[in-house]
């Protein structure tokens, strides 16, 4: 399940950007840990949250199958500046960026392990600066 933000409604299987993360950087001083070589994908967690231990499974796996992809948990309740700025709203929630820190794609929920790789797929694609 996946949460299509823009319009509120339940979507299955697609990760989204919404239109206000639309060039928007995460810097390695909020992430509190490097930008991949290719793409890293970010994750806020909570610690008694079920779906969270399993998308960090998927993005582990993912993250060590796709070379130069670096995985970053973020703990939702210790960093609430950067939910709010964000404006996540349910953990996990995990964030696709390109080489550059930017936005690529946004999904709320669980993924599944097929859509992060094509996720991943379009932020290597995407051309730096």
């Amino acid at each position: 399940m996946l949460v299509q933000v823009m319009t509120g409604l339940r979507q299955s299987g697609r990760a989204r950007v919404r239109g206000q993360d639309e060039g928007k950087r995460l810097e390695v001083a909020e992430l509190g840990g490097e930008l991949g070589e290719r793409a890293t994908l970010v994750q806020f967690s909570s610690a008694f949250c079920a779906p969270c231990r399993a998308t960090r499974r998927i993005l582990a796996e993912v993250a060590g199958m796709v070379l130069g992809v670096t995985h970053v948990e973020i703990d939702a309740e210790a960093r609430l500046d950067l939910v709010r700025a964000w404006e996540i709203l349910e953990t996990p929630t995990v964030l696709v960026l390109d080489v550059d820190g930017r936005v690529v794609r946004r999904a709320a929920g669980q993924p599944r392990k097929a859509d992060v790789i094509a996720a991943l797929g379009e932020a290597v694609r995407r051309p730096c600066g």
